[in-house]
């Protein structure tokens, strides 16, 4: 199977090799690595990425500026503060102020809010985009804050962009398109989210009898998202054989985790399988410390891929068929955003003045 780039399985998931990935290559060749990942992605919808663009020195770098950051105290960490709201998605997000679920409704339903919020997310995130994106402007920390930061995550930024225009080409040829670059024409790099998150140490009985989580089952709303994350483990995907088990998507030493996002599952007619995940207690018990079990602290960084804010996200026609009609209406990245998003942050608070 290694020669067809699918080298072996990791508790489950499926590896796809791409060191013999080469622009240059013929379609042939290049359908020996594609055809494996769109079949992983249509069974499981989630595959490790080995042999990548991004070098083991460059990513770990990344995680040493994302300790840095997460090390700094809170007064720092918010001069740099989420925008009110889920419109712009930018800047650091304190412990419970984002509260992440499946959940698609309007943030004037306040009781909805208010339910899925009596769970607390015990994790914080800076998130960071394209300084080319007006509708969502970053939010840097001051430079003197932490020199070099915003340099070098600007950098790995445009390189994760590199290693995701591969994988979109490869998604294209793997259900059969005869342009490889359909996919990468909604995208222009300019609209990916760069994520950095950490999940402090938690007791574990506090996850276990649910009075808290790390991250609750979730799909991505992009195209795909490629995750990079310690060895400390605890993210999960949903068996595809059996829904609302979950299975362990363990650590690969450098290895990217790959998953579609609901929108490439749109574009393919179901074809490509958005996943259910979750980040929930580590798999092993070494990896708990002190009398009451706290948690080992978790790092991870994923990258969100996502097309042009107008782009039209429509069905693929050679995954239409008599027997197999379209399943869903066109819809705009900028509008599907929104009605996602509307759930994960509060209302901000409209004070008038007198």
């Amino acid at each position: 199977m290694g020669s067809f780039g699918v080298a072996r399985e990791h508790g489950g998931v499926p590896v796809i090799d791409f060191a013999t990935w080469k622009s240059s290559n013929s379609q042939e060749e290049k359908q020996k690595i594609a055809s494996p990942l769109a079949k992983a992605c249509a069974t499981v919808g989630f595959v490790y990425i080995i042999n990548h663009l991004l070098p083991h020195e460059k990513v770990t770098e990344a995680f040493a500026w994302s300790k840095k950051l997460f090390d700094l105290g809170q007064e720092q960490k918010k001069l740099a503060p989420h925008p009110p709201g889920h419109v712009v998605h930018r800047g650091y997000s304190w412990p419970g102020l984002e509260k992440v679920s499946n959940s698609m409704g309007d943030e004037e339903d306040t009781e909805l809010v208010k339910q899925l919020r009596k769970v607390s997310d015990i994790k914080e995130s800076y998130e960071i985009g394209s300084d080319n994106y007006a509708e969502q402007p970053n939010v840097w920390l001051p430079n003197d804050v932490l020199p070099g930061f915003r340099d070098f995550m600007t950098r790995f930024y445009w390189d994760s962009w590199e290693n995701a225009k591969m994988i979109l080409k490869a998604m294209a040829i793997g259900i059969g398109l005869d342009d490889e670059d359909y996919f990468l024409r909604y995208h222009s790099g300019h609209e990916n989210q760069l994520r950095l998150l950490h999940y402090p140490s938690v007791p574990a009985a506090k996850i276990e009898d649910e009075s808290v989580t790390r991250m609750a089952p979730h799909s991505d709303w992009g195209s795909i998202t490629m995750l990079f994350q310690d060895d400390c483990g605890g993210l999960q995907i949903e068996n595809p054989c059996i829904q609302g088990e979950f299975i362990a998507a363990e650590p690969l030493q450098n290895a990217i985790v790959l998953n579609v996002g609901d929108l490439l599952q749109r574009w393919s007619n179901d074809t490509l399988k958005s996943s259910l995940h979750r980040v929930t207690l580590p798999p092993r018990q070494d990896r708990f410390t002190g009398n009451d079990k706290l948690t080992r602290a978790r790092y991870s960084i994923p990258y969100f891929v996502a097309p042009m804010e107008k782009a039209v996200i429509e069905t693929v026609q050679n995954c239409v068929s008599e027997k197999n009609p379209a399943r869903y209406k066109p819809i705009r990245w900028d509008e599907y955003r929104l009605m996602r998003g509307s759930m994960q942050y509060e209302k901000p608070v409209t004070t008038i003045s007198t």
